[in-house]
């Protein structure tokens, strides 16, 4: 069974319109390594230069990441990516950044 999770990040505001093009534009092997990594149903959402994620998957989401991380696309695209989050990424890697928000309403 999927279970949901969700975090925020704060995009640098000199980067929020190459992030935004980015993500409104993603590469094919991006999408495909998400997919193949476990994340069903991600989306991203915008206000300002907050962005909102969420995802599910059917196991653990650490493990999820961990599977992209290895990915070389995955590697190149944070690459990028990564240094237009205004967040503290501890190892340098993309889910050291995430810090999952509490659900606190669900209407099925």
């Amino acid at each position: 069974m999927s279970k949901k999770y969700a975090w925020v990040w704060n995009i640098k505001p000199e980067c929020v319109e190459e992030y935004v093009r980015l993500h409104l534009n993603p590469w094919p092997e991006i999408m495909k390594a998400h997919a193949e990594a476990g994340f069903k149903n991600y989306s991203i959402f915008q206000n300002g230069n907050q962005f909102f994620y969420e995802f599910e998957c059917d196991g653990n989401p650490e493990a999820v990441f961990a599977a992209m991380e290895k990915n070389p696309d995955c590697i190149r695209w944070n690459n990028i990516t990564s240094k237009m989050i205004d967040e503290k990424l501890e190892d340098g890697g993309v889910s050291s950044g995430v810090r999952y928000m509490r659900e606190v309403f669900y209407l099925k």
